[in-house]
This record gives C-alpha cells, structure tokens and sequence, in this order.
C-alpha cells in the first residue's frame, strides 16, 4: 500500500473531526465550495504541524522562555515530511527588492559581469544598487521625488495651531513636540513669518541630537522626515490615507543622474557584447535567457548555466515577459506564487511535500497547461505535492482527489469524497455534478447604451491601442498573462468619474478590522445591543468603552521577540472574546456581543429579524455579503485572513449600497468552486441589470461565455503581446482564432 500522510481527528476551523489518509509522492487535489474547510485542512492542519514540528526541533532553545509552539487542534498526524508552502502573499514591499533579487538571478548576473565586463567596473558588490554600486543621486531607488511643501504646511498657522497637514503629526503628539520644543523656531509665529534660518530648520535641517521632554532624541526637517518616514516604503504597502497624502504632495520622476537605472557611472559603461547590466535587467526575462545563452566563456559558464536555468524557469512558468528590474511589489500574487516555485523547480531535493494555494489564479486556460506540467514535475522527482484548487483543468491531472462540503462555514468541513477524478466525475457530490458543467453562450446579448473610449494606451507592452468599452452590458476583457489586460483597463478606466475598481488588494486596517467593522454593520448591531439593555452602544466597541484591558480588545496577547517573529497567545483574561465581563453579561435574545460576532453570515441573517431599524439596516448589508458569497465568513473574522478573492467580494458588497456606476472586477472567480461561479454571474447579471456597466479582468471560461462583450488581447505576452486581437459578442469570438477563442470553443463544445 502507498504510505500515507494520515490525519485522525482535526478539527481546526471548521473542520468536523475529519480524519483522512493522503497518499505520500503524489499529487493531491483539495477542491469544495468556498468556504467547505480546505484551507484549514490543508494549510491550518497539515502544513502548520510540519512547520512547527521543524521549528521545535530547530529552536529548542526559544522553548525554555517561550514555550511549545501552538499546534492544530488534531487528533494526530503521522508520516508528514518537510513543508514548502507556496503560497499568493505578495512579496515584499522593499522598493529594493526586484524580480532580479528574489530569485538571485540579477546576482548571479553581476558575477557574470564582474568578470567579463569591459572595462570592469570591480568585484560584483560594484554592480549592485544596494551596495557598492548604486547610484549616489537616488541611493539606488532609481527614482527621485519632488515635495510640495504647501501640502506639508499651513504657512498661515503657527506650528501650535496645527500648522502641519502631514498624517500622524497631530497637535499635541510627539512628533509636533519635536518641533515646538526643539528649541529651532518660535512655536506660535505663522509659517510665513519664519525667518530664513528658522524655515530652513524647519523643512530640511538634518538628523541633528536633541532633548526633548528631558529625553535625548534626533530632530530632523519636516521634509526630512517625510523623506524618510513616508518615501524610503514602497507606497502601495501603505494604508489609504497615507497613499492619498503622498499622491497629493509628492512628484516622482526617474532619477537624472543614473536614468532610472539604480547604478553608478561606472558599472552602467561595463558591457557585455555592447549591452551593459542595467539594459539586461530591462530586458524581457525571454529575451534575456536568448542573450545569456550567447555568453560561452569557460571562466564563467557554471554561473552562466545556473542562470540560464533561473531564466528558462521563468520562460517556462509563464513568467517570460517579465523583467528581472520589475518590483518585487509589483507583482500579482498569482505572479508571486509562480516566481516562488521557480526557486524549487531546480532542487535536488525529494520527499518534500508541496503545498500551493490555487496556483493557477491570474492564469488563462493556455497558461493552466504549463502550470500542470511543472505541478507534475514536482511529483515525477519523488515529491507529495498538495494543491488546494477549483480549476477543472488541474483537478483532471491530479492522482488523488480530497473533496470537502458539502456547504461552506458550520455546512461544511466534512470529506464529502477521496478517490481518482474518474470516481469522483460519477459521484454525486457538488463538485462530481459540476466538473461537466457548462455554462451556455447566451442566445441575445444586451444592447449598449453607450461606449467609454480609449485612445492610443501606450502603457507597460502596450502597442498604441485604441478601442471602445461599451456601457450598460458585461464586458469581459480577457488575454494570456502578461497580454497587457491590466495596463489597458487600469491604466485608463480608474481614472474616469463614476469608476469603481473592486480588486483583490489587501484592505488596510489594524488588526482589530474584521467584515462587520469594514461594511458598518456593527453600528446597527450595537445599537440592536445598547437599545435591548438600555446602556451605550460603545460599551459593545471592542475598540472603546468594552474592551477587555488586558488585550485592549483585540483577543490575543502579542509578544515582540524583537529580531525574531512576535508571538501571539489568547488572553486569559477575555478567553479571546475581546470584551469585559461586564459587557458579555449584556443580551440580546439570548446572545452576547462575542457570540454575535462568531455567528456566519447566514446564521445572522437568521437571528436579526425584528423589525427594529437597527435590525433592519443590520439586514440589509448581510443581505448584500451573502448575495456576493461570503454567507458562511463570521462578522468577527480578522481581515487579514481572508483570501484576495474574499477581499474583493467584500469590497463590491460596500460599493453595491451606492448608486448606478462602472465596475471593474480583477478576476472574481479567484477562489471559487464551480458552484459558486454561478452565484456569480448571477450577481454581475443583477448590476448589469440595475443600470451598472461591469468590466471584468478574467480568464474564466464561464464568465466569458456568459459576457455581453469580449476584448481579448495578445496574441502572445510581453512584447509579443500589447495588441487587441479580438472585440465582439461571445458567439463570434468562437468563431474566431485566437488561443482564447480555441479554448472557448472547446468549452463549449464539452
């Protein structure tokens, strides 16, 4: 018999005692309903037991302070291997971190040219931007920024009257007190009639020791500090206000000195066959792995092979028409999950196991190909491989299937079926029925009630594209990755009046924000309270009047480790439930604060039905999450746990309270299940509907067949693509030969 990772028991989430034996160096599909427990079985489960089984026995020292890591709430796991989680986090926000850098092909780049540039600009550190070679203009950021001072200053206040505009510098705080008490300039003059001294330290005096308060601390120039609290962070990791600030006050440009290129005069004049390395880290990866391949000195050709390798990786991800001098930032997190299983596809090891969290979002159903064959290369080497998907295309390739439901949230967290795809086609579980599903081309398409232009799009690979985005109907704007469909509607529909972009961002905001903040449907649940017990409604704040002390609300106890990761404990005090005892004694039909909270969606559809106002406002925006298909998330649910499809449907569940206007969808169908793919265009049909004109990003072949109008763009990706090769209703894309319009027809063919 083939061995097994054996669960017994695991009950995390919404898990319901599920007990299951995987099939080691294989490759396992998990699929189910949104919300059916597969994330918690795979990830929450398996995955965590083996990364805190490596790091017990690789840290045994913090234990003797710290503690056991928490472990899952499973029975047993047994025959688990080492863990490598590939997941869609998006990588990190460092303005330095590049393509190049997270997968250490521009490293290996600069070993290349160390030895064969001429003339040599030194060792490798002297073509790096974060070291020896950046460019001393931009410090190797490679752009240079423009403060408007009059969107940092009031000049007509004195500092004590609020004279700072500037987020977080708030009257009274420390960072005014800096100011006032520096000792620099008179706290009560207005701005204006500062003398030339005092404006100057100010705005632009350096890092200068000062004591402030009796404290010894550093005093810097507004602009200054700007500088570096504001714009040394890559600005989308920012919260909303903060972007708005930086949109509002600063100008970027490349910098004069090294063009945008990071480096110093001497690296950028070191070339290899007329190119120097800042021209190569510009170039599509493809068309870098083709100039790589040309080099064939003895001295570097194993560096030169290691990178090749790196480069024809990419190609083959689908990753070809990136950069290696693109943001790391930047990236989509179907992007950044692929660039990650770069780093493995090399490796010499085997019995890994493999986790990936849908691996084939952002990818259009030519790309889904690739993906698949590297997912079985992984297994070919000797490795488990799990995935957690939905795509028909990968489930049909894989070994095993894991089938959660038969619902989502309390409705699932049950193995509704495990066996091959052929067993699973005839079974009858949700998944088995929809596997052969087939959404229909419609027979009558909507008319347009008008077009939204756009002229000459020349942004990223664009080829100076023009067309027209009809209003009133469902467009679906569709294209291999990298075709250019996001630099088409992004970098023109968004900034048009009446626009609303629902992505899959991360939503800003502390750890305390969870659905029931960000939509305001506790302000109706509060006062449902306040009104029952006859008290304030902010004694039910978990951020005011009833918060527990000791965790300030928030239902953990977070240690700062310092240069290691925080920890994070339940209080003792609330037990997680976030308020005073006082509070959670307050009831509302029988219910405490803390209860409501942890209710599903669904279940508080069920519970507010009185005919109160505040019951009713509480209804009608769970109406709205429910109709988006997020019934089974809890109200309390912490944000940053949800997936960047939750996110988005969230989002469009605040945005449909507002009046008729243009949306624009990135890819919905991110983290659905065939079945919920229905609830969707439902939806969309609904807005259209309503008046709304919908533009959706996506590669889903549902949703195509069941748009009003397609744009498809390509025909390849990078350069090879930027062009719009189709525009029409879903019946004549069929008829048509583009790599979409053959993978539409095949649907629909069955």
């Amino acid at each position: 018999m083939t061995e097994a990772i054996e669960v017994r028991g695991a009950r995390e989430n919404n898990l319901l005692n599920v007990s299951v034996d995987i099939p080691k160096r294989l490759l396992t599909v998990f699929t189910g309903v949104s919300g059916s427990g597969k994330s918690s079985l795979v990830f929450g489960t398996i995955a965590a037991e083996s990364q805190r089984l490596i790091n017990e026995t690789y840290s045994a020292f913090l234990q003797s302070f710290m503690g056991s890591p928490a472990r899952p709430d499973v029975d047993a796991l047994h025959h688990l291997s080492a863990a490598i989680v590939v997941d869609q986090e998006r990588m990190g926000s460092n303005a330095r971190s590049t393509l190049g850098t997270a997968t250490d092909a521009y490293t290996m780049l600069r070993i290349v040219f160390s030895r064969l540039g001429e003339p040599g600009a030194g060792s490798a550190l002297a073509y790096s931007f974060n070291a020896e070679g950046m460019c001393p203009a931009c410090e190797g950021i490679g752009k240079v920024s423009t403060i408007d001072v009059d969107q940092l200053v009031d000049r007509s206040k004195s500092v004590n009257e609020g004279a700072i505009t500037v987020p977080g510098f708030a009257l009274g705080g420390w960072y005014v007190k800096n100011f006032t008490e520096s000792g620099f300039l008179d706290p009560d003059k207005p701005v204006r009639d500062f003398t030339e001294q005092e404006l100057q330290d100010f705005l632009y005096r350096e890092a200068t020791k000062v004591k402030i308060a009796g404290i010894n601390t550093n005093y810097e120039g507004l602009v200054v500090k700007v500088q570096r609290s504001f714009l040394s962070k890559d600005r989308d990791a920012q919260q909303p206000h903060i972007r708005a600030f930086i949109d509002r006050a600063v100008t970027f440009a490349a910098c004069p000195d090294c063009g945008g290129t990071r480096l110093r005069p001497e690296a950028r004049a070191s070339r290899i066959d007329g190119r120097n390395i800042a021209e190569c880290s510009a170039m599509q990866v493809s068309d870098l792995a083709a100039f790589i391949g040309g080099i064939t000195a003895p001295s570097v050709a194993p560096v030169v092979a290691t990178l090749r390798q790196t480069l024809d990786s990419l190609v083959e991800i689908g990753l070809g028409y990136l950069s290696l001098d693109r943001e790391s930032g930047t990236l989509s997190g179907g992007e950044a999950q692929r660039v990650k299983m770069v780093r493995h596809l090399g490796s010499p090891l085997t019995d890994i196991t493999y986790v990936f969290d849908e691996p084939t979002v952002g990818l259009h159903p030519h790309d889904i190909e690739r993906m698949n064959g590297l997912l079985l290369r992984l297994r070919d080497k000797g490795n488990t491989v799990l995935v957690v998907e939905h795509k028909p295309e990968t489930i049909a390739i894989a070994d095993h299937v894991i089938d959660l439901g038969p619902g989502a949230g309390p409705a699932g967290g049950r193995i509704q079926f495990e066996g091959t795809v052929e067993r699973l086609r005839a079974s009858d579980t949700v998944t088995g029925r929809y596997l052969g599903h087939r959404v229909g081309l419609k027979d009558v398409v909507r008319p347009h009630t008008g077009e939204i232009p756009i002229r000459n799009a020349t942004r990223h690979n664009l080829r100076d594209v023009s067309v027209d985005i009809p209003t009133g109907v469902l467009t679906v704007v569709t294209g291999v990755a990298g075709s250019g469909k996001s630099s088409l509607i992004y970098g023109s529909l968004p900034q048009r009046d009446g626009v609303i972009v629902v992505d899959q961002s991360a939503i800003r905001g502390s750890r305390r924000s969870n659905p029931g903040t960000y939509t305001g449907l506790l302000d109706p649940v509060r006062t449902a309270f306040a009104k029952a017990n006859g008290v304030k409604p902010a004694l039910f704040s978990a951020n005011s009047q009833g918060a527990c002390p000791n965790c300030k609300g928030i239902g953990l106890v977070y240690m700062d480790l310092a240069m290691m990761a925080g920890v994070a404990t339940v209080c003792e005090e609330c037990e997680g439930k976030r308020f005073t005892a006082e509070v959670l004694g307050y009831k509302l039909r029988g219910r405490d604060i803390s209860e409501v909270l942890a209710m599903p969606v669904t279940d508080a559809l069920e519970f507010f039905t009185e005919p109160s106002s505040s019951e009713r406002a509480a209804r009608v925006i769970l109406d709205r999450l429910a109709a988006v298909g997020l019934g089974y998330l809890t109200l309390g649910q912490p944000l940053n746990t949800l997936s960047g499809g939750e996110r988005q449907r969230l989002k469009l569940a605040v945005h449909m309270a507002g009046g008729t206007a243009t949306y624009l969808l990135d890819e919905p169908t991110s983290g659905l299940h065939l079945a919920d793919v229905d609830q969707l265009l439902a939806l969309l049909d609904r807005l259209v509907d309503a008046g709304n004109t919908v533009v959706v990003i996506e590669h889903h072949l549902a949703v195509m067949a069941r748009a009003d109008w397609i744009v498809d763009l390509g025909p390849g990706a990078g350069h090879d693509g930027g062009a719009v090769v189709f525009t029409g209703t879903p019946a004549e894309l069929v008829a048509a030969d583009t790599l979409t319009a053959r993978h539409l027809r095949a649907y629909c063919a069955g």
